[in-house]
């Protein structure tokens, strides 16, 4: 599996930093002299999780120190000596693996980013819809594929990540019910005919190279991904983009894009405005949330986790931290749904001549419930 270009910058980073924290206790860094490594790895993350080494020399989480003991490792690993980490048996060393819990034990709870609500978002969407500023329909474009794709923030929004994945113009697919539309070269009027959209994964992370998701149509003029889809194309296509041009942009003298700050400031405009509502504040969101806030209306829908996972392309149940018991409808029905269901009579695992099984149940063969 290949290694992204910042991952293994950082890595290089905490190498660096273990070298020069080694140079100051006259260690080889390769530890091949120490009697111990743990020791001096235990300091190191020490240090580490104080602020002293850290790049940015404040404390950091137990997570980002595990992090950096990791990167020292493998890069020991791949220069061909012994993890000093692990045991024979390659599991973690019995005393970081006790230092390393106590700092995620010692840390304050995750920050996580709230899911919005979809009546917030039509009111950010649609005076966006009514303008004619290609700035602001763009926006509106890129809010809504976000939302109704699960996507990451880098497949719909310009960010200073240089490996981000934005979808292109080229990754577009409409159809007009079993028929696909031709959308580079038709008219410019049969795009409207679109009722079904897909995006065609290539390299965005966890998809299948190849894959498509599609959607159809929501119902709301304003706040649907084939409209969104369809108003992409046909503002790229005005202006002659190539295929490989980035559905966030735009021309406006001359071509621009929507950024993640953009649509976090948008967002948190009408948060501001309106969230006190629906228990939000602006802190509690950024562009981030659109992700959840899709998977959280589709858990409030009643579609199944399966589907959600799929459509948020989640490999395992970290879908999960996108999801929030505070959302009012997916908890609203549970207390009476338990006293609804709570009867029940359990059967005994053993039948006693004096203590006959009571009517209604068969023998030790498990639970009857009524």
């Amino acid at each position: 599996m290949g290694i992204s270009q910042q991952r293994a910058s950082a890595t290089n980073s905490t190498w660096n930093i273990w070298e020069d924290f080694c140079r100051h206790l006259h260690l080889d860094p390769t530890l091949q002299q120490v009697t111990d490594p743990i020791l001096p790895l235990q300091l190191f993350a020490h240090r580490y999780r104080r602020g002293d080494i850290s790049p940015s020399k404040a404390p950091v989480r137990g997570k980002t120190v595990g992090d950096a003991v990791r990167a020292v490792g493998q890069t020991l690993s791949n220069m061909g000596y012994t993890d000093p980490r692990l045991l024979p048996s390659g599991k973690l060393n019995f005393r970081l693996n006790r230092l390393l819990s106590y700092y995620n034990k010692q840390d304050p709870p995750p920050s996580r980013v709230k899911p919005i609500p979809s009546c917030i978002l039509m009111q950010t969407i649609t005076p966006l819809r009514l303008s004619s500023h290609p700035r602001a329909n763009a926006i509106a474009d890129m809010l809504t594929l976000g939302f109704y794709f699960l996507l990451r923030p880098g497949e719909y929004a310009q960010t200073s990540n240089p490996e981000s994945t934005p979808f292109r113009l080229q990754d577009v697919h409409l159809h007009r019910g079993q028929c696909r539309i031709a959308h580079l070269t038709c008219p410019i009027a049969e795009l409207d005919t679109a009722t079904f959209i897909c995006l065609e994964f290539t390299n965005q992370k966890n998809g299948v190279r190849g894959e498509l998701i599609g959607l159809s149509r929501s119902g709301n003029p304003y706040f649907c991904p084939v409209q969104a889809g369809i108003n992409r194309v046909k503002h790229l296509r005005c202006f002659s983009a190539p295929q490989s041009t980035p559905l966030y942009a735009f021309f406006h003298n001359g071509w621009l894009g929507i950024n993640t700050c953009t649509l976090t400031a948008e967002l948190r405009q009408n948060v501001t405005l309106l969230g006190h509502t629906v228990g939000l504040s602006a802190s509690d969101i950024s562009v981030r949330s659109l992700r959840a806030s899709g998977a959280m209306a589709l858990l409030c829908a009643n579609i199944d986790t399966d589907r959600i996972r799929l459509l948020g392309r989640w490999r395992s149940d970290e879908m999960l931290r996108y999801l929030h018991v505070q959302a009012y409808s997916v908890v609203a029905h549970i207390a009476p749904a338990m006293l609804q269901h709570g009867q029940f009579t359990l059967i005994p695992n053993e039948i006693h001549p004096q203590n006959p099984p009571p009517v209604g149940t068969l023998g030790n063969m498990g639970t009857v419930a009524h």
